[in-house]
């Protein structure tokens, strides 16, 4: 088994030369503002379009879209609430899970990943963490295809908040 890296870096997730990146969706998988905005206009007209073709998804679930003109090959778009509305700790733990289990069907062997439901949702960036670190741990515990995963933030609160998390386990 090759080894297995896990990273924190407070980066633009779109610049990243990974398999695949993962978006704070929606429901409708629409990409107004934050992340998903930011990944839908690097992304160019394809991840619109082929989001609008996956669309609605249920909260916890993930589809994939190519990654359209960014170096990643795939966006993972996991839905983490409604249009507008909040998260939960248990819809996050079921986006993440979800995400995952999706970058494993694709084949991907890198993955970065976003605190989930931390701009719009509102919920706290330690939590988010937390939750998401352990689910990237026991998928990879299990037999993930992943050899690295990122964890893509902004800032230095939510780079700490999983600098601790990973160094908590």
């Amino acid at each position: 088994m090759a080894a297995r890296v896990i990273e924190v870096l407070d980066t633009d997730i779109t610049r990243l030369e990974v398999d695949a990146i993962a978006n704070a969706a929606n429901t409708d998988l629409r990409h107004g503002g934050g992340v998903a905005g930011a990944i839908a206009r690097a992304g160019g007209p394809a991840i619109d379009r082929e989001s609008r073709a996956r669309a609605p998804i249920g909260l916890g679930e993930a589809v994939e879209t190519s990654g359209g003109e960014m170096p990643c090959r795939w966006v993972i778009h996991a839905a983490t609430m409604e249009l507008g509305g909040p998260t939960s700790a248990e819809i996050i733990r079921r986006a993440t899970a979800a995400t995952l289990r999706q970058a494993d069907a694709l084949g991907a062997r890198s993955l970065a990943l976003v605190a989930f439901g931390t701009g719009v949702g509102g919920f706290s960036v330690d939590e988010a963490a937390r939750i998401e670190v352990e689910e990237v741990r026991r998928r990879l515990e299990a037999g993930s295809g992943l050899e690295r995963v990122v964890f893509a933030v902004r800032g230095d609160a939510a780079r700490e908040a999983f600098e601790r998390a990973l160094a908590a386990g």
